[in-house]
């Protein structure tokens, strides 16, 4: 489980990641999200790879969820 301060940290960067998604999308922020997640899940805690790792999943997000 993870504790609020990283739990904070994987928000700050789900929101900058997505900034430009429109929040209706909300297939392409739960595959971004779930990326984030799961890097964090294994140890991963630095911001600028969880930022890289958002963003990679954003540019391979489905395209019918874009």
């Amino acid at each position: 489980m993870l504790d609020g301060v990283t739990t904070a940290l994987l928000r700050t960067i789900l929101e900058e990641v997505c900034e430009n998604v429109s929040p209706y999308d909300a297939g392409v922020r739960a595959y971004v999200a779930s990326k984030i997640l799961e890097a964090a899940t294994k140890g991963e805690t630095r911001p600028d790879l969880l930022r890289q790792i958002g963003q990679e999943a954003l540019s391979k997000a489905p395209t019918m969820w874009r």
